[in-house]
């Protein structure tokens, strides 16, 4: 029974592990995301039965997938403990919560637009820069934490030197702070908000530009510089992984060197007791 058993596990780790499969399941996530963005078109009420029994084909090949990776592990429980996994399973199971005139048809509708997140949990690639962006984000918070200080400075001395040009942009610190944050994405911040100061006070682009200097060039860019580190470190950590890469080359000489160094001070322990 046990060798049956573990027959079956190893065609089933095949299948999951196969590169065919894998790109049918990607096509299906596609073909769900399709669906969502086809229930949004009025005419799609002339096609409302079929949409809806594609909807729970889409639903049951899921609850069909899922299966077959949870039986492909030697354990059930190994397949909880990867954060991937685990997040695919909340995802297809929620999925079956079933759409009707109910109070949950919206709640079901909204956790079946989250079935495209799936992708993420799919591609490698993808898995890298959100697993890059999630463990960038507390260097990220402190940079965000000095941005936010720069512009509780700059939005009291706004509110102080111009509320007397526009009240709705300056009337109190908190205008001020949003009409910033209009500037530091260069939304129409000349001709709505520089210029008007201008008229009044010549030289606010000193205010103005300073204030662009030091949250678009300086503390933004800070950011992108977290995030790209984060990610070399993870693309190096992917290649180690695979064997693959420089990453992985220069892991394999450093591991050669130590076992040839740890091999010579044995050697040279022999000889000094000899």
């Amino acid at each position: 029974m046990s060798v049956t058993a573990s027959l079956w596990r190893d065609r089933l780790e095949n299948l999951r592990s196969h590169k065919f499969f894998e790109l049918i399941v990607i096509a299906i996530i596609i073909v769900s995301a399709l669906l969502i963005g086809a229930k949004t078109y009025e005419e799609s009420s002339h096609f409302e039965q079929v949409i809806y029994w594609l909807d729970w084909a889409v639903t049951f090949f899921f609850l069909i997938e899922i299966i077959i990776r949870i039986a492909a592990e030697k354990r059930t429980l190994d397949f909880f403990r990867r954060g991937w996994n685990l997040f695919d399973f909340v995802i297809v199971t929620a999925s079956l919560i079933p759409i009707d005139d109910s109070q949950m048809v919206l709640l079901a509708r909204l956790l079946r637009v989250l079935r495209v997140l799936r992708l993420v949990s799919m591609i490698p690639e993808l898995r890298m820069l959100l697993t890059s962006l999630v463990k960038s984000l507390p260097r990220m918070g402190y940079v965000a934490l000095i941005m936010f200080i720069i512009f509780y400075i700059y939005g009291a001395i706004g509110s102080f030197l111009f509320h007397d040009v526009d009240e709705k942009l300056w009337g109190n610190i908190a205008l001020a702070m949003l009409t910033l944050f209009q500037v530091a994405t260069f939304e129409s911040w000349a001709t709505a908000v520089l210029y008007p100061a201008m008229e009044h006070y010549p030289y606010s682009w000193i205010y103005f530009l300073s204030f662009i200097f030091l949250n678009a060039f300086i503390f933004l860019n800070m950011m992108i510089g977290i995030v790209l580190d984060v990610m070399q470190k993870e693309t190096a950590l992917q290649e180690i992984e695979t064997g693959e890469g420089e990453a992985a080359e220069i892991h394999w000489l450093r591991e050669h060197v130590e076992r040839q160094q740890a091999q010579l001070d044995r050697i040279e322990a022999k000889l000094d007791r000899s």
